[in-house]
């Protein structure tokens, strides 16, 4: 029985052994060994050496970005240049999960305090801001722009993909969405965390949100950081996960308020951007490239962009690099050298700056409550001191919202105080007549003021829950209230209900019945929506401010005290104490800053507060400065954009992101008068010998228009006298006779097709062909005799009046105005000059016609004082073109020097400048400072400019 057993196991495992089964099993367990074996070494002997190197074969490729070329002006002097400085920033290497926005914020939370602890500061770049009450507001006061951010904040491709609801989104909704929103949120504690906080953290998601679909591309959190917080970072790496400290290559700009609106910025390309490059382009550009935003910056940019190199290697587990597998250098740009002259640029802002500033002192006035309406006369219009001091809070030079800050002043607590309880007894006030019937014409002119501003401000431009395009303009009742102001706001309102011109679905909160709402709660909701809106509303505390300070409730001296306390201005404990104390006079105080230019024309934002000014080379279209004041710090949109500094920009009541030189367009006035003199000589009108007589009155058409000299007269005058006296009834005789017909009946349409024809002749149908934004010119097309003298509707910018009367200096050959000269690669090799371009030439005119007219020129400067012992002989026209009866008027002034052999020609623009005397005395001040003709110290004096006499008579 044994024996069986046995032998029956014996006959099995023969069997088995035989069989190909036992091969694979032997082979399963020799592999099986194999691998516990090779795993028990990696893990066991080798565990802690893997775990430390697990990433150690990630490969990754990053782009370099090239090297940005430099700017340079005519003679080599550096005005853009490249700067490597210290980043902080963020590669998301962190796990997804649920738990991912927690870490990430805990990161940056601490990237925020070690950077703020040493003084620097995180990116402020995202299209939201905090206003100075603390409310946020979008950067972008352009709708299309304003759509744009939205759709990217809501991934959308295109603006049409989204809904109704978004693109009306409020940018308190845009930081909800984005702080809790399940799927996309951040999810970050916006009802316990202050918003400044929740703004910082916002910036820093959002751009690493823009980075997320490109893999290895590093987030800069902190831009140009002190070596301190670079330190300090590198110290904590350990607890940072995906920060480090890079060099990177910013772009700075030498001396930038002086050339910011020629040269424009640098920024990080948008979709909308990339988008609308070409093929070919497109190659050349990713979505993290730094690329030209505005001015030659942009226009240039194919030409400054420096070539990219690239980058392969392997990072350990912290993301450090372990090891290069390959590296190609990056390439510097080619670089571009200007026409403008850097002296010149800086010289002929300095003189715009100190003219003007002389101009508001020569018309503040120490007096409250001012009414320019009842001032007959323009020229007699006065800066009152209570808009002076409302400057302040209306400009922002002081920040009204730290009034009420735990580190506030004394002062600001005090004025704070006053506000407070003013808000309060004012809402209480506006809400009363607002459900009263009091005609606006009966109110006050404070209330008035309120309702202008809901009306307007608030429900139509703020809102549109009073919707404009829906108005009928002609309605009797629209009337009654915007024209004979019979009625009240509460009447025209509920009238506005009726006829459906108010949007509803904007107040559903306030409406609290589903069923369809009678007028009645309506105008309810619209009140209590109004209660909610002007609480927060920082134009409307503003505009309270406005009319404390004209009662006297809020003084000069607090705000001019309040100007140290926010360290606007130096401390000065002595002058500090005097106007807390009443020892300091307020006004002369204002006075003393603004003689000094501690406080300019540009902070103050009065009229005047802007000006510009084009200075070319009359033979070769070379623009040697082209300057428009105020001017902005294009250091602080470089690179990172500080966004709450654009806002400030973008709102400024002084327009400096505004380049009122090649964009602000105004009627030339009597600038124009060469053409008029022009078209007559040619047309045979006149003759250089033929008298026409001013009598101070035209009445050859209905209503008569008077000369300026008026209630006097010039008597007979040539072509030059009348140039001389800038005498308007010569001129408007031309642009009679120009009207004329064959049987001697005036057809103004007739005269103005001529004018036009000429006006074309000089340049001034088309832009001049500078290299940044220009605003298309506008040739008078009615009123033939107001025309002549530069009205109608001709409407010109500065660097179109310079290229016009640079042909008049050359004697009839109209370039192209050019910013380039020359660009060469970064050895210094010429690739390209930019030769002058001649547009056309003014054949039909005759030598003896030019002659004239420089005659007629060249008398006006030697008949006016101011011009007196120049030391070099110019030929120049002041103008005057009138904006309204309640604003100065602007003053013009075009000439060219040496008169004989001209080398430069000058186009100057106060707005609002009064005279053109004043402008005139710029054109000469220019002349000066090019020509050294003095002491450039006695020229630019650091100081409000001392103003000639203003004289009539353009």
């Amino acid at each position: 029985m044994f024996n069986r057993i046995l032998r029956r196991i014996k006959d099995f495992g023969n069997r088995i052994l035989e069989s190909r089964l036992f091969v694979l099993i032997l082979v399963f367990c020799i592999l099986s060994a194999i691998l516990i074996s090779r795993l028990f070494y990696l893990q066991i002997v080798k565990g802690d050496y893997y775990l430390e190197n697990y990433k150690m074969q990630i490969r990754k490729t990053r782009e370099i970005p090239g090297t940005r070329g430099n700017i340079y002006d005519r003679n080599g002097n550096l005005l853009a240049y490249n700067e490597l400085a210290y980043s902080v920033t963020f590669e998301d290497t962190l796990a997804s999960g649920s738990e991912k926005n927690q870490t990430l914020n805990k990161i940056l939370e601490q990237v925020i305090e070690i950077v703020e602890s040493h003084g620097d500061s995180v990116i402020n770049s995202f299209g939201i801001v905090l206003d100075s009450a603390g409310n946020y507001q979008f950067t972008q006061t352009n709708e299309t722009q304003r759509l744009r951010f939205i759709a990217d904040v809501y991934g959308k491709s295109y603006t049409d993909d989204l809904t109704e609801a978004q693109k009306n989104a409020t940018p308190d909704e845009l930081i909800r969405y984005l702080c809790t929103d399940e799927t996309y949120g951040y999810d970050i504690d916006i009802k316990n965390l202050d918003p400044a906080y929740v703004l910082k953290l916002v910036n820093m998601r959002y751009a690493i949100g823009l980075n997320s679909f490109q893999k290895f591309i590093p987030t800069v959190l902190a831009s140009d950081v002190s070596d301190e917080t670079a330190a300090a970072i590198m110290e904590n790496l350990d607890k940072l996960e995906g920060i480090d400290i890079e060099e990177e290559s910013l772009r700075r700009y030498t001396d930038s308020k002086y050339f910011a609106s020629i040269i424009g910025y640098t920024g990080k390309i948008s979709q909308e951007e990339y988008d609308a490059l070409d093929k070919d382009e497109k190659k050349r550009y990713s979505l993290s490239d730094i690329v030209g935003k505005s001015g030659l910056e942009q226009t240039m940019d194919s030409v400054l962009q420096g070539e990219k190199g690239e980058m392969t290697f392997y990072v350990d587990s912290v993301g450090k690099v372990t090891d290069t597998v390959s590296y190609t250098e990056q390439g510097a740009g080619n670089d571009v050298y200007l026409t403008i002259d850097k002296d010149l640029q800086e010289y002929t802002y300095q003189i715009l700056e100190e003219k003007i500033a002389g101009i508001v002192l020569s018309k503040l006035r120490n007096v409250m409550n001012y009414d320019p309406s009842e001032t007959s006369d323009a020229s007699q219009i006065i800066i009152p001191a209570d808009d002076a001091y409302h400057a302040f809070i209306a400009n922002e030079i002081i920040d009204e919202a730290h009034f009420n800050t735990e580190d506030a002043g004394v002062t600001e607590q005090e004025v704070y105080a006053i506000f407070s309880a003013r808000k309060e007894a004012a809402l209480a006030e506006i809400m009363a007549e607002l459900n009263g019937t009091t005609p606006y014409n009966s109110l006050g002119a404070e209330m008035q003021a309120y309702q202008d501003y809901i009306s307007i401000n608030v429900l139509q431009e703020a809102t549109n829950i009073l919707m404009s395009d829906k108005i009928d303009t002609s309605d009797a009742t629209y009337q009654a209230w915007t024209t004979e102001e019979s009625i009240s706001l509460n009447q025209f309102l509920t009238y506005a209900i009726s006829k459906n011109w108010i949007d509803t679905s904007q107040l559903s909160e306030y409406i609290s019945s589903e069923r369809y709402s009678d007028s009645a709660e309506v105008y309810q909701a619209i009140l209590s929506f109004l209660q909610d809106y002007l609480i927060s509303d920082m134009n409307f505390d503003k505009l309270l401010y406005k009319y404390l300070i004209k009662s006297g409730g809020v003084t000069g001296a607090q705000i001019c005290a309040i100007t140290y306390e926010q360290g606007v201005l130096p401390m000065d404990e002595g002058q500090y104490n005097g106007l807390r104390d009443g020892s300091v006079d307020p006004f002369t105080w204002l006075t003393q800053k603004i003689a000094n230019l501690e406080i300019t024309p540009g902070q103050l934002a009065l009229e005047p507060c802007t000006g510009s000014a084009v200075v070319s080379d009359p033979n070769t279209g070379e623009v040697l400065a082209c300057v428009s004041y105020p001017g902005y710090d294009n250091n602080r949109l470089a690179n990172t954009m500080d966004s709450t500094y654009y806002n400030q920009l973008v709102t400024g009541l002084s327009r400096p992101f505004y380049n009122n030189a090649t964009q602000e367009k105004t009627a030339p006035g009597s600038t124009y008068k060469m053409i008029s003199a022009v078209a007559a000589l040619t047309e045979g009108i006149v003759t250089g010998d033929t008298a026409l007589v001013c009598s101070g009155e035209f009445d050859k058409v209905t209503p008569s228009p008077r000369c300026w000299i008026y209630p006097g007269a010039h008597g007979a005058l040539n072509v030059v006298s009348a140039l001389d006296v800038s005498c308007n009834n010569y001129f408007y005789e031309v642009g009679y006779q120009l009207g004329l017909d064959e049987e001697g009946n005036y057809d103004s349409d007739k005269g103005v097709e001529t004018l036009a024809k000429y006006t074309e002749m000089f340049g001034l149908g088309e832009t001049t062909g500078l290299e940044i934004p220009e605003s298309e010119p506008q040739i008078s097309d009615e009123y033939s005799v107001q025309s002549a003298i530069g009205q109608g509707t001709n409407n010109f910018t500065v660097s179109q009046l310079n290229r016009y009367v640079a042909a008049v200096a050359n004697k009839g050959t109209v370039y192209k105005l050019s910013l380039l000269s020359k660009t060469t690669d970064p050895d210094g090799k010429i690739i390209k000059n930019y030769e002058p371009t001649v547009v056309s030439t003014i054949d039909e005119v005759s030598d003896e016609t030019w002659n004239l007219i420089h005659q007629g020129m060249i008398s006006m400067i030697n008949s006016t004082a101011s011009f007196s012992g120049l030391g070099i002989q110019m030929a120049g026209k002041t103008g005057t073109a009138q904006q309204s009866e309640i604003h100065p008027d602007h003053g013009l002034f075009v000439g060219f020097a040496p008169a004989d052999a001209p080398e430069i020609a000058i186009a100057v623009r106060i707005a609002n400048g009064y005279s053109s005397s004043y402008a005139a005395e710029i054109g000469r001040d220019i002349v000066k400072a090019k020509y050294q003709l003095g002491d450039i110290n006695e020229i630019i004096t650091g100081t409000a400019s001392e103003l000639g006499a203003a004289v009539a008579g353009d």
